[in-house]
Order: C-alpha cells, then sequence, then structure tokens
C-alpha cells in the first residue's frame, strides 16, 4: 500500500512539473523548413502558435507539405498535411519575395483555404507583380491581374503600430531589414499578452550592409529583452566565417551573428541577454557549411546566449 501511494505522489509531482513547464511556455514552434536553397523540400517556414492553441501563424513558407508531413509523422501533429493546412494556419508572414522563402505558398495555393498574407508593402507587391500574376500562375489574391480569386487577401504590416493576426490570439508589427542593398527583407515581432518572438527573415550584417536597420531593430526590442519578455529570436546564419564578405549577398556568419547580438547586449546589458533563445535559421547546405556554423557558432558564443538548432518537423517550445 505504501510503495502504491509512494507511485501515485511520484505520478502527480512528474504530472504538475510537466504542467507547470508548459504553462511557461508562451508560444509553440514547428519548423516545416529550416535550410536556405538547395534542398527544396526543407526551405523556410515556421509555424508559430500561442501555446495551447492551434492556431498558426507561418512564417515565411518556402516549404509547406514536406515539412507538414514530417511533423506528422513525429507526432507533433495529427491528420493529414492538406487539412492541416486549410484549418490550422490561418495566414502567412512573408519577409521578402526570394523563392525559398515563398515557394510552398505559391505551390500550395490551389488545395489551400482563404487566408490572410501579412507583410511589409515592399514583400506584398513582389506577391502581387511577380507570382500571382495570371502570366505565372493564377492570382489566387484580391488584387492584381484580374480575375481576382479572392482566396488569399493582403495585408500591410508597418513597425509602428500593431496589427491583430487574424482567427489567432497573436498580434505583429514588422520592420524593414537590409538584404543585399537596395534590396530589402523584413522582420515580424509577434505578441501574445505580454509575451513575444522575434523572427528575421534574411538579413545583411549593419557593417557590410551600410545600414542601421539591425540597429533600429535592436533599439525597438532592447526594453523586452530587459524585462524577460521576449521569448527567442530567430535569426539566419547562411555561411560559415570562410565565406568571403563580398560573396554573403546580404547574409550573416557566425562571426557576423554575434558582432549583431553585441550590438543588441550593448543596448540590453551583457546578463540581460544572456540564456536568451537564438534559433538558426536559412543554413545553407551546400557541403559541410551546417557542421562548421554550428561549430564556429559554439565557439564565438561569449554572451552565452542559448543556440538552438532546429530540425524540421520537431516541436519548439518558447
Amino acid at each position: 500500500m505504501y510503495q502504491r501511494y509512494l507511485v501515485m505522489m511520484a505520478f502527480l509531482l512528474m504530472f504538475y512539473a510537466g504542467s507547470a513547464q508548459s504553462a511557461g511556455n508562451a508560444f509553440k514552434v514547428i519548423p516545416l523548413g529550416i535550410r536556405g536553397g538547395v534542398d527544396e523540400g526543407n526551405l523556410s517556414s515556421y509555424m508559430l502558435a500561442v501555446n495551447g492553441t492551434d492556431n498558426y501563424l507561418c512564417l515565411d513558407a518556402g516549404t509547406l507539405h514536406d515539412g507538414l508531413e514530417k511533423a506528422v509523422a513525429n507526432g507533433i501533429l495529427k491528420g493529414e498535411p492538406a487539412q492541416i493546412l486549410k484549418q490550422q494556419v490561418k495566414g502567412y508572414f512573408i519577409s521578402h519575395g526570394h523563392l525559398d522563402h515563398i515557394a510552398g505558398l505559391v505551390i500550395n495555393s490551389p488545395e489551400d483555404s482563404a487566408k490572410v498574407i501579412y507583410g511589409l508593402p515592399y514583400c506584398l507587391d513582389i506577391l502581387k507583380d511577380k507570382y500571382f500574376t495570371w502570366r505565372n500562375w493564377a492570382n489566387f489574391t484580391n488584387e492584381g491581374d484580374k480575375p481576382l480569386l479572392n482566396k488569399y487577401h493582403y495585408q500591410p504590416l508597418s513597425s509602428d503600430s500593431e496589427r491583430a493576426i487574424e482567427n489567432t490570439a497573436m498580434f505583429a508589427r514588422a520592420f524593414t531589414l537590409s538584404h543585399s542593398a537596395p534590396y530589402q527583407s523584413s522582420a515580424i515581432l509577434v505578441r501574445h499578452d505580454d509575451d513575444n518572438l522575434l523572427y528575421l527573415g534574411d538579413t545583411g550584417a549593419d557593417e557590410i550592409e551600410k545600414s542601421d536597420r539591425l540597429q533600429q531593430l535592436w533599439q525597438q526590442v532592447a526594453p523586452l529583452v530587459k524585462a524577460k519578455k521576449l521569448k527567442a529570436i530567430f535569426i539566419e546564419v547562411s555561411f560559415p566565417d570562410e565565406q568571403p564578405l563580398n560573396k554573403l549577398f546580404g547574409h550573416l556568419t557566425p562571426t557576423l551573428l554575434m558582432k549583431e547580438l553585441s550590438a543588441l547586449a550593448s543596448v540590453t546589458g551583457e546578463a540581460a541577454i544572456k540564456n536568451l533563445p537564438v534559433v538558426i535559421t536559412h543554413m545553407k547546405p551546400s557541403g559541410n557549411n551546417e557542421a562548421m556554423i554550428k561549430k564556429q557558432l559554439v565557439q564565438l558564443n561569449k554572451l552565452q546566449v542559448n543556440l538552438v538548432f532546429p530540425q524540421q518537423g520537431k516541436l519548439l517550445l518558447f
């Protein structure tokens, strides 16, 4: 009898510990694609939802179907990928118009359900003028070449004010990034209650881009970092440090990322940034680039941020 009591108490302690841990996570993220090119079945795309819900905003959409299949196979999602896409993905944020960030959206559009595409006007104009046109693809949106099929509705974001993400409990605003100047990419700051998550599309370092876009972004999020209200930063590192600076094409290396995080720490203080989850996205898989990038990041991590290397179809909690 006493042994049964001990087993029951141990079970209850495990249950409540797990519940408390889950309760401490504001967001859940399912990576549908993590790479930056070459592997067309694993390109930038992250499903983001408030923890405890299944109402997702897809952060970029380079890969959709293959990533959903992986998540189902891993037991992270239940059901048919096509139905999950239609029913659980409530909208898309597109950071910029490069194919490795939008191919899944375009290819899956005939079988998708009605939803909103969020982005800065610069990006939405590229979708409108270059992709969802009757010369290139059917126009499933509410603007541009006629006839309009009105499945997707463009919704511009700005850095000045938040906008509700329809059919979710999240709000967002977006910020311009420099991606091989003068071309633009963008970041999105997603909020639920007092908790926030920052996702950056492709970006170059300020010193290489001759820009202050990242510095402006760090200024905006610094108060959240100091208040421990920024749950994670998703940011790209496309190349190892061996990549020549004149061939970065608007991307980061491990050294450049750490310089940018040091710029953030100069605003927040190093203590505030310690253990902050930094999720590394968009590694280009050519050769042994990925292994080199991971090794260099770990070696250069003097700020002691929590480096996270996502896997396709594997759940992340923040």
